[in-house]
């Protein structure tokens, strides 16, 4: 029997900001150690981004407080810089990192799973990807099953979920 997408219910610290979004790939399984994913989203050294539809993400923002964030991505050997594509939107009253948009997949957004206020399952297994850039002092807790790649794995949030039969319809 097929279910319904999961409703992710998710706000800042301090309340300005309050979102909903609909998610067939609600597990929070996906690490990311990326400085750009560590530093904004972070505490633990990584940050977990969720899968969600774009197209249904509700936001509640009566004192206009979210911003958005554009990191610079910067290439140690050569040198050169660009600003990334990706919108990390955050609280500008208390710095929540709320979720990521990127518009080479305008019909996805990440929701940060440190935002969600909504009761998220555990994963069967974690993903730890982009420990190229993890720091020295972060400790990978790598658990049964779990998987690590320097950089991205081929397979995609939605891949992950199909795969292992946990995708909601």
């Amino acid at each position: 029997m097929a279910s319904m997408p999961q409703t992710l219910e998710g706000s800042c610290r301090c309340g300005a900001v309050r979102f909903t979004v609909e998610s067939h790939t609600p597990q929070p399984y996906q690490r990311c150690y990326c400085s750009i994913c560590r530093k904004t989203a972070g505490g633990g050294g990584y940050a977990i981004n969720l899968g969600a539809d774009a197209t249904t993400l509700a936001i509640e923002d009566p004192d206009k407080a979210i911003r958005v964030f554009r990191a610079e991505i910067r290439d140690d050997e050569s040198g050169r810089c660009e600003v990334s594509t990706g919108e990390r939107n955050f609280c500008s009253q208390c710095a929540t990192a709320l979720w990521l948009f990127s518009p080479e997949w305008a019909d996805l957004v990440h929701p940060f799973a440190s935002a969600i206020d909504s009761e998220l399952p555990v994963p069967p297994s974690k993903v730890h990807l982009m420990l190229q850039y993890k720091p020295g002092w972060v400790a990978v807790n790598q658990g049964p099953g779990d998987a690590c790649f320097d950089l991205y794995p081929k397979e995609s949030i939605e891949d992950w979920h199909k795969s292992r039969g946990l995708w909601v319809d």
